[in-house]
């Protein structure tokens, strides 16, 4: 009898986690070359080498997959938020990779765009917790900055949060559709306001 244990992943499991994780990352190239409307399961497994069918086992829908790629990026902005101190500075951090990455963040406008439409809702529950998820996470580091510097505020930190939110989501819609908006400089104005 073998066993993996103390020796990492190995075998077929370890090849299909390799194999999704193919096709999240190569997934934002195709966005990136083709847009968002060129981005069937079939048009990304084409792009990809991988057939249809074997890219249905790995994610049940194009939604899905989409939703995935969002998922995880989102997993490495929190990793930044948590790197660099300050609400609005870990924001900047995060605009300033994001606007490295176009299809990255016309991925994020549209399919939060589409889900609000009947039909969408990977996408719409997707996007509920995550916004649920950050308004809580920045009230708490918010009160925790206030703490920190001795500083009251009255203002529900709830929503503050929703409008550091509103203004970061806002202005990447505005730079997609003006490369001159400058996201960071805006968020840290913003901080200076609040």
């Amino acid at each position: 009898m073998s066993s993996n244990v103390g020796s990492g992943v190995r075998g077929p499991y370890a090849k299909g986690i390799q194999r999704r994780q193919e096709i999240l990352d190569r997934t934002l190239d195709v966005v990136a070359t083709r847009g968002i409307d060129g981005t069937s399961l079939r048009a990304i497994g084409d792009a990809i080498g991988i057939s249809h069918a074997a890219l249905r086992h790995y994610f049940s829908s194009r939604e899905a997959l989409l939703v995935e790629v969002l998922r995880e990026r989102d997993v490495l902005s929190g990793k930044t938020l948590t790197e660099v101190p300050g609400v609005v500075a870990g924001m900047t951090a995060v605009a300033d990779r994001n606007v490295q990455e176009p299809a990255l963040v016309t991925l994020y406008t549209t399919l939060l765009g589409a889900s609000v439409e009947p039909g969408n809702e990977e996408a719409r529950v997707f996007f509920t917790e995550r916004f649920d998820s950050a308004r809580a996470d920045l009230a708490a580091q918010l009160r925790d900055e206030l703490a920190a510097s001795g500083r009251y505020s009255d203002a529900d930190l709830e929503q503050v949060a929703s409008l550091i939110i509103a203004a970061f989501d806002g202005l990447q819609v505005q730079w997609l559709l003006d490369r001159s908006i400058d996201i960071a400089g805006t968020l840290r104005l913003l901080e200076r306001v609040l």
